[in-house]
């Protein structure tokens, strides 16, 4: 049995758009969490999962690590009683940072954020993990290009083919990466809202794993009370001379060592990994 759906939701409404006056629960800078509005966005998308029939429904369930997504996720582990993986290749699109400013923040690992969410099952490593050092437009392509080339077999292979339909919950700008990768088309025109979902089939007979999906729903906001809201598109970047604007890294991380990066090749069976 291989992977046939594979779901992409977007978190729900962040509570920095609220107001300025949040905290991160995590201590993690830049990691807001959702606001009320998000948590019932998050409802409401787990309320549609669960009425679809049983052989609709996703079975397994992959989270960025940032808390908005974790908490956009959680929900719909709790009704569709699935255990909750972190995946750090899913995590959030930074720009690159401006030289001596230092490094992007990264999340905790899955057992630290457990604590917060006791969801989150651990039996998960995760495969990818993104710069610190930030990326630009084709960087994150690339990543949701060998995150889903590894991630698709990986889950075959591990969970000895059991899993058909599967959710990834992530940000914007990665789910707009993730579906042109699966789709084979980086130019096509895609917003993304707020718990938005997308939808994607595999071709039959095709093993490659990207390009070869069609599109059953894209980034539709149908099951939402009020609809597709928020909406982000990679138009929304700030260019300049053709580059995407440099960001600042985080003071203090000046000397940290940005690692790991890329696709964890050891976590990886051998045969998989000749493959790639």
């Amino acid at each position: 049995m291989t992977i046939e759906t594979i779901y992409i939701a977007r978190h729900g409404y962040r509570m920095n758009w609220v107001t300025n006056d949040w905290q991160s629960v995590t201590g993690l800078p830049r990691d807001p969490p959702l606001a009320d509005y998000g948590l019932a966005q998050a409802q409401e998308l787990a309320d549609y999962f669960l009425s679809l029939p049983e052989e609709e429904r996703p079975t397994i369930l992959l989270s960025s690590p940032y808390y908005r997504c974790l908490q956009t996720a959680v929900p719909t582990a709790q009704k569709l009683g699935l255990p909750l993986y972190v995946e750090h290749g899913l995590s959030e699109w930074y720009s690159p940072v401006a030289p001596g400013t230092g490094l992007h923040p990264r999340p905790a690992s899955a057992a630290e954020l457990r604590t917060y969410f006791p969801e989150i099952d651990e039996s998960w490593q995760s495969i990818y993990y993104p710069s610190r050092k930030g990326e630009d437009v084709e960087q994150v392509h690339d990543r949701a290009s060998g995150l889903l080339r590894a991630l698709v077999p990986y889950i075959e292979h591990k969970f000895d083919d059991k899993h058909k339909r599967i959710l990834l919950v992530s940000h914007a700008a990665t789910v707009i990466a993730l579906t042109h990768e699966l789709m084979g088309d980086r130019d096509l025109p895609l917003r993304v809202g707020c718990c938005t979902l997308t939808e994607l089939r595999r071709k039959p007979e095709e093993p490659e794993i990207v390009g070869n999906w069609e599109t059953k729903r894209l980034a539709d906001g149908g099951h939402l009370k009020e609809g597709s809201t928020r909406e982000w598109g990679l138009e929304d970047i700030i260019v300049r001379d053709g580059k995407v604007i440099n960001d600042t890294g985080l003071p203090g991380t000046e000397n940290e060592a940005d690692s790991p990066v890329g696709l964890q090749v050891h976590l990886l069976p051998p045969e998989m990994v000749a493959q790639l």
